[in-house]
Order: C-alpha cells, then structure tokens, then sequence
C-alpha cells in the first residue's frame, strides 16, 4: 500500500503533462487550420497557376515549419516526464519562432504579394470612392473642399506671378521715363 500511495503524485504529474500536452497539440492544430484556410481563402483569388503552386510551396514550407516546431515540442514534453527542466517561456519562444518562420515562409512567395497587392488595390480604390463622396458632400453643403483650396493656392500662385510680371514692367518703364 505504501507503493501506490507514493506512485500517485507521479501519476497526478504525468496526467497533467498529458492533459497540457494535448491542449497544445489542439492549439497547434487549431493554428495550422487557420493558417491553411486563410492561405486558401488569398489563394483563391490570386490568378493563375503558377501562383497558385507558388503558394502551395510556401504553404509547405509554413506546414513543414509548423511540424518541426511540434516535434520539438514532443521532444520537450518526453523531456521533461524524464525529469529535464522546461519552462513555459520555451514551449513559447518556440511556437512564436515557429509562427515567424512560418510567416515568413508564406509571405516570400508571389501568391503573397499578388494577393497583398490586389488588397492594397481595393483598399486604395475604396478610399478614392470615399475622398469623392466626403468631397461632394461637402461642397454641396458649402464647405471648401480640398480641391477648392488647392484651386485657390493655384490661382494665387498665378496672380503672384502677373504681379511680379507688372513690377517688372512697370519698373522698366519707369527707367526709361527717368532716362529720357
């Protein structure tokens, strides 16, 4: 009876390492699903195939990322049942290492930027779209629009222009009135 009492602490222990173990297999899990279904989502719009097998690669190269950073984490976890210290700041600084990698694994790739830069062109004609209505609502309310604003720095810039042109002038002739 003695034995079964000291065995039930280790027990407790390892059943916790098992329950941890298995919320960051879920987590890990949960975050490649993520992963993949966004990439899939940018990829589904992102043209041809070329692309499309661009990405894919670098989908790989995250997913091979990703399962490099769990065995490792295994590797920890088997570790620490046989008595190794680990802390939690490893299993950490591993995962966000693995997310780094991962990204920039993903991020490398033509799909990416195709993707990127068909977003930066929505967002770039949306607010050209939303400039045009703020600027007419505003001038139909009667408010100086921008373009007002530059329209007059335009036309002052002109009229400083033809002053400085008549002063010229102006002093020319009279020089030569003094000279006559």
């Amino acid at each position: 009876m003695g034995n079964q009492s000291d065995a039930e602490p280790w027990t407790e222990l390892l059943s916790g390492m098992n329950d941890q173990l298995a919320s960051a297999m879920e987590a890990n899990m949960q975050a490649q699903n993520a992963l993949v279904e966004s990439w899939s989502g940018a990829l589904g719009s992102a043209g041809d195939d070329a692309q499309m097998g661009d990405g894919m690669e670098g989908y790989a190269g995250a997913y091979d990322v990703w399962m490099e950073a769990a065995d490792e984490a295994m590797q920890k976890a088997a570790g620490a049942t046989e008595g190794e210290d680990l802390s939690p700041n490893e299993f950490r600084d591993l995962w966000l290492g693995a997310a780094n990698e991962a990204f920039k694994e993903v991020m490398s790739t033509d799909a990416f930027a195709a993707a990127t830069g068909e977003r930066i062109e929505d967002a770039v004609e949306l607010r050209q779209a939303t400039d045009e209505i703020a600027q007419g609502t505003l001038h139909e309310l009667g408010f100086a629009t921008e373009g007002d604003v530059r329209e007059v720095g335009e036309r002052l810039v002109e009229l400083e222009r033809r002053h400085h042109e008549v002063e010229r002038k102006l002093d020319r002739v009279l020089d030569h009135l003094e000279d006559e």
